[in-house]
């Protein structure tokens, strides 16, 4: 009883107050996690889980994946989509916020139409991409056709030459508008006094950007590609209503390979294993990112 009433004095208020969303994050977070670990590391799949049999076998299952052509293929799938993703979500997300930056009569509605890309459900933008790309019905094949930069129809979704060009081209087009907000709000925070200054001096246009914006824009930027990456590298829907991951796992990613092991092969410590791979490498990630934030802060 003594310690409930030192754990409950005023002092202790702030962990009280946040005692509900450890008990939410352990319950709903934390299970599932050692759930999928412990799952990984035995033998499930739909003939022995009728049977109730689980056998452990260990890391058998990862090294069974890195014997697996198509899970390797995934890997590098999602690393050069989530890659080219970035570079082009943040290219062209910070030339938006750079000219949101100005003040000209419309700036307020353009970034609130900029925002509907992203407002808009990922299994909508999919569907809607989808008919875009659509060989013989989509609007791409009939403007290429109409200028004559093509002659016949492409399969872009139905080729394994293009198919993953066009799932880049759907999620930078998700992803544009949270990089420009965000990057926006970030060029908001550098003082206009620094840029009057650095003008009286002599400094130009690009002088001011690579001394000024780019420097104190720097924790924005960090934060924008590590969320980015993030986001990026566990996508999941947009790939599966588009294709599926095919042609021929021509677009698998990790995500959409972990749910065709689990739920169409049914090796569900398969699928689990790969959920793992994904998930270590999003907390490497993560923890580089807090280091490099630290870090920062000491400096």
């Amino acid at each position: 009883m003594r310690v409930l009433k030192r754990f409950f004095r005023h002092e202790n208020a702030g962990l009280l107050f946040a005692l509900p969303a450890c008990v939410y994050m352990l319950v709903f977070v934390g299970y599932p996690i050692i759930s999928n670990l412990l799952l990984s590391l035995q033998d499930v799949t739909v003939a022995n889980l009728s049977r109730g049999e689980k056998h452990f076998i260990g890391i058998a299952n990862y090294i069974k994946l890195f014997h697996d052509d198509v899970f390797l293929k995934s890997l590098g799938n999602t690393l050069l989509f989530t890659v080219s993703c970035l570079v082009f979500q943040f290219l062209i997300g910070f030339i938006l916020a750079l000219f949101l930056n100005k003040n000209f009569s419309f700036a307020r509605t353009v970034r609130g139409i900029l925002m509907i890309p992203w407002m808009i459900p990922m299994t909508v933008t999919a569907l809607i991409f989808k008919l875009l790309f659509a060989t013989d019905i989509g609007v791409v094949n009939y403007i290429l056709r109409s200028v004559h930069l093509i002659s016949q129809n492409i399969d872009w979704l139905t080729s394994s030459k293009t198919a993953m060009l066009v799932v880049i081209i759907a999620n930078v087009w998700i992803g544009i508008p949270f990089n420009t907000i965000l990057l926006s709000t970030g060029l908001t925070t550098i003082p206009k006094e620094l840029y009057e200054s650095a003008a009286i001096d002599g400094a130009s246009a690009s002088q001011s950007f690579w001394r000024i914006t780019l420097p104190l824009l720097r924790p924005t930027i960090e934060s924008v590609l590590v969320l980015g990456f993030i986001y990026t590298f566990k996508v999941y829907d947009l790939v599966y209503v588009m294709t599926s991951g095919g042609p021929v796992n021509s677009t698998h990613l990790l995500s959409t390979y972990s749910y065709k092991q689990s739920f169409e092969l049914f090796n569900y410590s398969i699928g689990s294993a790969v959920a793992n791979v994904l998930l270590l490498i999003l907390l490497m990630v993560g923890i580089i990112y807090l280091r490099i934030t630290m870090q920062g802060e000491e400096d």
